[in-house]
């Protein structure tokens, strides 16, 4: 066969010929192809055997599959078996499926049977040179037995990590557990005709009510009460649950409470915007922090106050260890009393995450009948997953607390 090149016909006939050749061969060499092929040899002529090779091979190809069709139509259209040479030229010769290339850090490039490195191209080793010459070919990567700051006891973190993993408890809040109210407004999918509302708009249409105005039940977030221990006891968790209560004082506008021996009110406090300043101002407001604990007293007095109707309805949270000075059946008695009013009690107890943990204190034994929940909070995570379960077992509806 005479062979055919783009020295001695025009491009565009020679790339239509040569995609024709390919397409009969069984490539897939489209017409645009055809096309590409022609302007490719307009900006690089081909001076050479090598270049026209890789010039028709970037403009015709779209699957690697159909590169040993490609090899064997140019070696037909040029009558000589270069493509082979050419490839080498550029890309030096393949390796062998089963090469074994010897593991970085041997010396003797010797490579026993079995041994070595399914690859020719050998990984970058970042290592010491003792490390080397010990034989230690390639670092493995092992999972870390390390724990993140969100799973580390709150006494074993710094300020800093407390205050950053404060910060993120708003996340675990994005939406919140709501109760239909007696109110009602307009809505698309409501099942209750405002007659009203419909009759006034009948109005423009000859008093036909042509549309009917529906509403529904306006949804409320549920109302978050959170009762915090600060005595001696819950010291090393005393910022971390203040972080929590100002992430549920700015997210749901929540009542937050600290107590040892006495009550004291934060909510104002910790809705400052700035979390150093709201932190440090609710320390130094709790004046018995870090004393004795009276947990039944200060659940009565948080009854009998003005603040006392907020639990009404409301999902009560009581951070503490369960230590308490009162009787236990001064405190089982307070609790009944909350469980009534309140929608539903949740006890976050920092020891309930130890294994083998059974509330076996008195106090901490008296008061569990009057709660929904023991959850543990010993950790960031302990404290955003307790929220998550606290939302997910009320289930119903939710809104966004942006909302």
């Amino acid at each position: 066969m005479t062979p055919v090149g783009p020295g001695t016909v025009d491009r565009a006939a020679f790339a239509v010929h040569l995609a024709d050749r390919l397409r009969s061969a069984g490539a897939a060499a489209p017409l645009t192809g055809a096309a590409r092929l022609a302007e490719a040899l307009a900006a690089v002529p081909p001076s050479s055997r090598a270049r026209l090779y890789w010039t028709a091979r970037v403009a015709l190809l779209q699957r690697h599959a159909d590169l040993a069709v490609f090899d064997a139509v140019f070696d037909e259209v040029f009558g000589a078996s270069l493509t082979g040479a050419i490839v080498e030229a550029r890309w030096g010769a393949p390796p062998a499926p089963d090469l074994l290339v010897p593991a970085p850090g041997r010396q003797d490039g010797a490579v026993e049977e079995g041994a070595g490195l399914p690859w020719a191209t050998r990984p970058s080793v970042h290592a010491t040179e003792e490390a080397a010459d010990a034989g230690v070919a390639v670092p493995e990567l092992r999972p870390s037995s390390r724990t993140g700051p969100a799973d580390t006891p709150f006494d074993q973190l710094d300020p800093a990590d407390v205050a950053r993993l404060g910060r993120e408890l708003g996340a675990a809040l994005h939406t919140w557990p709501a109760r239909r109210t007696h109110r009602h407004a307009r809505h698309p999918s409501g099942h209750r005709v405002a007659l009203r509302s419909t009759l006034a708009q009948a109005r423009r249409t000859g008093w036909e009510p042509v549309e009917l105005v529906t509403t529904r039940p306006r949804l409320r977030r549920r109302r978050l009460v959170v009762l915090c221990d600060v005595s001696q006891s819950m010291q090393a968790h005393a910022t971390a649950l203040l972080h929590l209560m100002r992430a549920a004082t700015l997210a749901l506008d929540a009542e937050v409470f600290a107590f040892s021996t006495t009550l004291t009110r934060l909510t104002p406090v910790l809705a400052h915007r700035s979390p150093e300043v709201a932190i440090d101002t609710a320390t130094a407001a709790v004046v018995d922090r870090f004393g004795g604990t009276r947990i039944a007293t200060n659940v009565r007095t948080l009854l009998r106050s003005r603040h006392g109707d907020a639990t009404r309805g409301a999902i009560v949270v009581v951070a503490s260890d369960g230590w308490d000075s009162d009787p236990p059946e001064s405190l089982a008695a307070a609790m009944e009393r909350l469980r009534r009013r309140s929608h539903r009690v949740v006890w976050l107890n920092p020891r309930a995450g130890a294994p083998g943990f059974e509330p076996r204190v008195g106090s901490m034994a008296a008061a569990l009948p009057s709660c929904d929940r023991l959850l543990p909070a010993r950790t960031f995570r302990d404290l955003a997953d307790a929220l998550v379960a606290i939302s997910a077992d009320l289930g119903g509806p939710v809104v966004s607390s942006r909302g």
